[in-house]
């Protein structure tokens, strides 16, 4: 193998775990300084956490637009959700049946369709502008404010549930305390420590997802493909892997019953967070074979939304069956 392909694959690979570590940096410094001020974790989990949690995708695209590869910056967004519902869940189905929140198929899942098919709309025209950008990042924040008041109302539902656990509980507690020495007061990172977390990891992520850009293009150049395939593949695969690790790994332990509401909204961040964002700082131009993607990753969410409806659940042969789709849409669109 060239020489020149291994060292683009060694920045590669190097910038992507470079840019999950940042990312982990970010999130809990961002995290601790917000719990600081006294801002819920609600509200952190659901837009700091969620928001770090597709740093990766953000800071590639965003990268890629400002060095004119729109194809790596529509095709990281695009492919990343193609993967997520394809492979991600995919895999997880065939490992272990897969159940899928009740909200999730009634709003979730048509609203990653209708955010989608959004982005075709706009991107009918050749370029997603800075007024596109405004009005994902419009469609982000309704979505938070929905996802607070689902969080809100499932907390008040659990209530009533947990009130007898945690009398017997704190009755256990009591006792054991009279025998028990109280353990040392843990101690909590101060604000210098989660400022220079915070700072890092955005460094971190900042240079990393330059040099992962630069090294996918040259990957393109040297294989004489475009920034399009290596988007909707390479970086695709790269910045969604640790979702891909993780949903698997829980899959494996029995903790995977979240996992379509995980992915499904990771789809929504991407499209409105991500492209969003990317299209705020410089407006991107949209390539024909884009929509055409796009339509793809409509199709996958709209094939999840028949899965859900059926059995409320992802069965094993649903699983291998999204699998052969991607499969089939890599052969016929990206070879």
């Amino acid at each position: 193998m060239d020489m020149e392909i291994i060292k683009q694959l060694a920045i590669l690979i190097v910038g992507f775990a470079l840019l999950v570590k940042g990312a982990d940096l970010f999130v809990d410094g961002a995290s601790g300084i917000a719990k600081k001020f006294g801002i819920p974790e609600l509200i952190i989990g659901l837009t700091i956490v969620a928001m770090g949690t597709s740093a990766p995708e953000a800071a590639v695209s965003i990268a890629a637009a400002i060095k004119g590869s729109a194809g790596i910056s529509i095709g990281n967004v695009i492919g990343s959700n193609i993967m997520n519902i394809f492979i991600i869940l995919g895999a997880v189905a065939a490992i272990v049946p897969l159940k899928i929140e009740r909200s999730t198929i009634r709003y979730e899942m048509p609203y990653t369709i209708l955010v989608t098919a959004f982005f075709v709309w706009m991107g009918k025209d050749g370029l997603i502008t800075r007024i596109d950008g405004g009005i994902l990042w419009a469609g982000l924040i309704l979505y938070i404010i929905y996802l607070i008041r689902q969080s809100k109302q499932k907390s008040e539902e659990e209530i009533p549930a947990m009130v007898a656990a945690d009398t017997v509980k704190s009755n256990v507690q009591e006792t054991a305390a009279n025998t028990t020495p109280e353990p040392a007061e843990q101690e909590h990172p101060s604000i210098i420590k989660l400022l220079a977390l915070t700072v890092i990891g955005l460094v971190v992520i900042l240079v990393s997802s330059d040099y992962a850009v630069d090294a996918a293009v040259a990957l393109a150049k040297v294989f004489d493909i475009s920034d399009r395939v290596i988007g909707l593949t390479i970086v695709a695969l790269g910045t969604s892997l640790p979702e891909l690790v993780t949903s698997v790994t829980a899959a494996l332990r029995g903790n995977a019953d979240l996992a379509v509401g995980n992915v499904v909204g990771s789809c929504i961040f991407n499209i409105l967070f991500v492209l969003g964002t990317s299209a705020l700082i410089l407006p991107i131009a949209c390539a024909p074979n884009f929509l055409s993607d796009a339509y793809v990753a409509v199709g996958a969410t709209v094939l999840l939304l028949i899965f859900g409806y059926t059995q409320m659940k992802i069965v094993r042969w649903e699983g291998w069956m999204l699998i052969g789709c991607y499969l089939a849409y890599g052969y016929f669109a990206l070879v």
